[in-house]
């Protein structure tokens, strides 16, 4: 970045900012789509990091086979861009989001998650009012100890109550496996499918996920499918987990020094209203890249607390410098438009249409 670039984004859009570099956004497109491609398996991309559209789409030509959302407002939003063949990776509850799901349905492939009979017992309208069959995938806790059946023996439970249940359709499994648990998984997996098969039935997707698990990808034996999300943007929590490099971040949050009120502290106007306080479990609360010795300690709402106790080089009042966030999702979700640019020419700015689409 020259002093240009910054001064542009500060000029024109002001700070903070989010700025996206198209090129790293087409790079680490390209390179996850050729690692699914040499694994065999289909790239099913979680739109959850940048909830854009556009985005969407230049996933999908470069190779990608459908796209995973984690909310039914995200589906209905990229449905009616066009996307297609969508799986939802969320239990849905409730005669509103039944309603929903199967309008969304009726025109669009759909694929939904389930790991309680009561998720499934409220599907069937969805169904009716989508005129067709819904196919659920059976979530699966395989070490995260979020959400997911805990034994191959509920999986199979689940699986026979969607076969015995009109209008829906067993279609598979969903993993999240930890990055150390691809064995443990491999065995669930293996006595669960061996169960449904028992039944009569046949998984069509096995949809493993996770931009942390990219050296896994491919290692759990009758996969169909990986879901990443992070790896369009990366973050700093990517770099701490050894499967992106700082120049792989697409991402950077530009924000202003407003304040260095004594030699070993300042302010920057980027606070927890735009770096969040998700600090994915590392030190600080954003790198920045100027001055990576300093820490962004502390916030207030638009108050980001510099610590420069430890930097060898200290910004001054009015500069504009570069954050990689610690979580990008999080950060994304707090802005309505990025700011693309390519080398030091702003191109535009991108809606991030499927912000705030919290059900």
């Amino acid at each position: 970045m020259t002093t240009t670039l910054a001064a542009k984004i500060a000029r024109d859009y002001g700070t903070p900012a989010l700025v996206i570099d198209m090129d790293r956004v087409e790079r680490n497109i390209a390179r996850i789509q050729a690692v699914c491609d040499e694994a065999g398996l289909a790239n099913r991309p979680h739109i959850k990091t940048h909830k854009s559209p556009y985005l969407a789409r230049l996933q999908r030509d470069a190779g990608a086979r459908g796209i995973t959302c984690q909310k039914l407002g995200e589906a209905e939003v990229m449905a009616g861009a066009g996307l297609d063949d969508i799986l939802i990776s969320y239990n849905l509850l409730g005669e509103e989001k039944a309603r929903r799901l199967g309008a969304l349905l009726a025109h669009t492939r759909v694929t939904v998650t389930a790991d309680n009979p009561v998720v499934i017992e409220g599907l069937p309208p969805a169904a009716e009012i989508g005129g067709r069959e819904l196919g659920v995938v059976i979530e699966c806790d395989t070490g995260r100890k979020r959400a997911g059946v805990e034994t191959p023996a509920e999986a199979i439970a689940l699986a026979n109550l969607l076969k015995e249940t009109r209008g829906l359709r067993f279609a598979g499994f969903l993993m999240y496996p930890t990055e150390s648990g691809w064995a443990e998984a491999q065995r669930f997996f293996d006595e669960a499918v061996a169960g449904v098969r028992a039944l009569g039935l046949e998984p069509e997707i096995v949809s493993t996920g996770g931009t942390p698990n990219l050296p896994n990808v491919g290692k759990l034996k009758g996969a169909t499918e990986h879901r990443f999300g992070t790896y369009i943007y990366n973050d700093r929590m990517q770099v701490a987990a050894g499967v992106a490099g700082w120049d792989d971040c697409a991402l950077h949050v530009y924000a202003t020094v407003v304040s260095r009120a004594a030699p070993e502290r300042g302010i920057i106007d980027a606070g927890s209203k735009t770096l969040t306080s998700d600090t994915g479990g590392l030190e600080g609360h954003g790198l920045i890249l100027e001055h990576p010795e300093a820490k962004i300690a502390r916030f207030a709402e638009e108050h980001g607390f510099l610590d420069l106790s430890r930097s060898n080089t200290r910004p001054n009042v009015g500069d504009v410098v570069r954050i990689v966030p610690n979580h990008v999702c999080v950060v994304v979700n707090m802005v309505d438009e990025v700011v693309m640019v390519r080398g030091e020419e702003i191109i535009g700015t991108l809606p991030v249409a499927a912000r705030g689409r919290l059900r």
